[in-house]
């Protein structure tokens, strides 16, 4: 949703098209256009909106295992993980997903090892089962249940 109350988005379909789409003002659920973009269109696209061409590839190896999803879940300010190490999470023990990247302002830190300190506002990209990327999910926000 843009400030002016517009809503667009990005498609990404299963075959790898994607389409630039544009909401109706008065009914959200409406299409009013839709855009197919080229792999550079996309590609710019997402650097305009801070995003990375590795999410694109991510994609596709969610495409090659069944049951495999790629998530980003923004890092709560509040959680109990800012300043502190990647490896204090036990994400992948406690829940068998993988932190894979993560976004930071315009830059992308792939395989982050365990002695990354995370910083508010980072945007954990993670692999993993539904059960697991909850998991993530959960442990970042600061719940302590295993």
């Amino acid at each position: 949703m843009t400030s002016s109350g517009r809503t667009v988005g990005v498609v990404s379909h299963r075959n790898g098209r994607r389409d630039l789409v544009l909401y109706d003002v008065d009914d959200p659920d409406a299409c009013l256009a839709a855009i197919p973009l080229t792999d550079d269109e996309a590609e710019a696209l997402a650097d305009v909106l801070g995003a990375s061409l590795m999410l694109g590839q991510l994609s596709g190896l969610r495409q090659q295992a069944a049951g495999l999803l790629t998530e980003q879940i923004a890092l709560p300010a509040g959680s109990p993980f800012v300043g502190r190490q990647l490896g204090d999470t036990r994400a992948r023990t406690r829940t068998s997903a993988s932190i894979v990247a993560v976004l930071r302002d315009r830059e992308v830190i792939a395989s982050p090892g365990p002695s990354f300190v995370f910083e508010a506002n980072d945007v954990v990209v993670a692999v993993g089962t539904r059960h697991g990327l909850d998991g993530v999910t959960a442990i970042l926000a600061g719940d302590t249940r295993d």
